[in-house]
């Protein structure tokens, strides 16, 4: 059964998107070269709780951080730690806040400092690519067509998606039916219908769409260590079409400048 939520429930799901959306802002802010990914862990905690929200990651399912920090080729669930960022680092950040009984979850990619051609070109092709799934997003379409949007944008950039970790339904539960892969075939799945909140959130790999598991049975790498790039919206569909609650509404053309922090 696929959840639906009425617009008093999306309401209270904007709310947290909106102290989501400030936690990023702040914390882009603090990062720099030679920051540790533990010590960007201590200050999203901080900053989620000024907030007046609750870290939705730390303690879900035994995870032990607050947020994800997954680099260059670690493509999701990295563990924070003593881990410098060096310059040219792709730092994937994944955060999830709890205000209100309702969960909110976005993940963005940034270069630290200067990035190659082809890692700003990874990191703006998987930004798209959600906005290319968003756009599938109307009511009367099937979950499939959303799925094979993705996975055609990003495959005609010469990219691969990953198969193994998918998006999801979200709401009062970080994980809510229905999954949501990047990849698929038009025409099947779920119908989506209004009231349906999903968090997309294309990964995307540099080489093979393959991955693994490290031995802290969480972080994901590309099994060729290949580079990867994680961009996550909490998006819901209603009566005017979709809304991105923690992001804007479109793919604005933004500089390349703007996939890079700044050191």
């Amino acid at each position: 059964m696929i959840p639906l939520k009425s617009k008093r429930e999306i309401e209270m799901m904007r709310a947290a998107a909106r102290k989501l959306k400030t936690v990023f802002q702040e914390l882009r802010r603090s990062i720099k070269i030679g920051m540790t990914t533990l010590e960007m862990d201590e200050k999203a905690e901080r900053l989620i709780e000024a907030q007046r929200a609750k870290p939705a990651f730390k303690g879900y399912r035994g995870y032990p951080a607050c947020i994800c920090t997954s680099v260059n080729e670690e493509v999701v669930h990295g563990i924070p730690s003593k881990r410098r960022l060096k310059e040219g680092d792709l730092l994937s950040l994944d955060i999830g806040l709890i205000h209100g009984g309702y969960v909110s979850d976005a993940a963005r990619t940034w270069a630290i400092g200067r990035a190659k051609d082809e890692a700003v070109e990874l990191m703006e092709v998987t930004k798209r690519a959600l906005f290319v799934g968003m756009a599938q997003m109307k009511t009367g379409n099937r979950l499939g067509d959303l799925s094979h949007a993705i996975q055609d944008y990003v495959e005609s950039c010469g990219f691969s998606v990953v198969r193994d970790f998918v998006g999801h339904g979200i709401g009062r539960d970080m994980h809510e039916d229905p999954q949501v892969p990047n990849f698929g075939k038009p025409g099947r799945g779920p119908k989506l219908e209004v009231g349906m909140v999903l968090a997309l959130e294309p990964m995307v790999t540099a080489g093979s769409w393959e991955v693994d598991i490290l031995e802290d049975a969480w972080t994901v790498v590309t099994r060729d260590r290949q580079l990867a790039a994680h961009y996550e919206d909490t998006i819901a569909l209603t009566e005017a079409g979709p809304e991105n609650l923690t992001g804007p509404q479109a793919f604005d053309e933004e500089l390349s400048d703007s996939f890079l922090i700044k050191t």
